[in-house]
């Protein structure tokens, strides 16, 4: 297996990885015939999700919606096989923060933050730029891959500038940690959780859904203001993010505000732009325990 995976690492994705752009743009097109409309890659939970998500949308609307997410989709894989080669300059070029003056402000005054966000547009891209674009130290929060090869080649390319990587079963100690830094800590919010009983329950695209409560507990723990991140893809390969206040008296909030606030803001970029969510996941693998209201 280690052989296979030096192979595919070595002579696909790196050379992949140099191509320029414009190049690897035309590749993400073959890829799209390849994954789409031969393989039908997750099609069926594709099609499923966004059915029960957006059931007065017509077969029709829904087939163009699956065929511009799967388009996006392929985008994401390039630009991530970008990522293992792309300099620092350029993504800085292709990942702009346009109000970095919201999370600095909280950093002169000596505060942490927790910045959300979704599987939406180019996540990867946020994260490996964001040490960058802001004054504070930047974390994310991850599960690692079970391929150890290519969960050391990730690891290695997402904090190639600076970004520090915490799996998520050591955000426990990591808070505790790193409580008298002032960090910036990157939450993924749009998971399906391990145990459905010990989440939030919401509605989310029009479906009972179990939301991650780990944002609201640590910020209410710790007293970190809480930031959404909103990504619009600008044209293929450049994005623009912006980052709007969820609370910054977090102790304040009554309970299930703040997890609440941040996937409704998501939901709302989704409905917006459906094509840019990511669809193959298997979000909603849990039904409401009778017992949770």
């Amino acid at each position: 297996m280690i052989v296979f995976n030096i192979l595919i690492y070595y002579l696909i994705i790196i050379p992949v990885s140099f191509l320029p752009f414009r190049v690897l743009y035309l590749f993400s097109d073959f890829l799209f015939f390849v994954l789409y409309r031969l393989a039908g890659y997750r099609t069926k939970v594709v099609r499923q999700n966004l059915e029960n998500s957006f059931p007065a949308k017509s077969k029709a609307e829904i087939l163009v919606i699956e065929n511009k997410f799967y388009r996006h989709l392929c985008d994401v894989i390039v630009e991530t096989f970008k990522s293992f080669t792309i300099s620092e300059k350029e993504i800085l070029r292709r990942m702009v923060l346009e109000n970095p003056d919201l999370p600095n402000g909280y950093f002169d005054q000596g505060r942490s933050v927790l910045l959300a966000g979704g599987h939406y547009n180019n996540w990867e891209w946020i994260a490996t730029s964001m040490n960058q674009q802001i004054k504070h130290k930047t974390f994310a929060l991850y599960t690692p891959l079970s391929n150890k090869f290519f969960e050391q080649k990730m690891q290695r390319t997402r904090s190639k500038f600076g970004l520090g990587m915490i799996p998520i079963t050591m955000t426990t100690s990591y808070f505790e940690e790193n409580k008298m830094e002032v960090t910036a800590t990157i939450f993924g919010i749009d998971q399906s959780p391990r145990k459905p009983d010990r989440c939030h329950w919401m509605k989310f695209l029009n479906q009972d859904t179990a939301v991650l409560f780990g944002l609201e507990r640590y910020a209410k723990t710790y007293n970190y203001p809480v930031l959404f991140a909103d990504i619009a893809k600008i044209k293929r390969g450049f994005y623009g993010l912006r980052f709007s206040l969820i609370t910054d008296q977090p102790e304040r909030e009554p309970h299930g505000y703040i997890v609440e606030q941040a996937t409704h803001r998501l939901e709302a970029q989704i409905i917006h732009r459906p094509e840019f969510w990511l669809w193959t996941h298997k979000r909603w693998k849990h039904n409401r325990p009778a017992d949770v209201l």
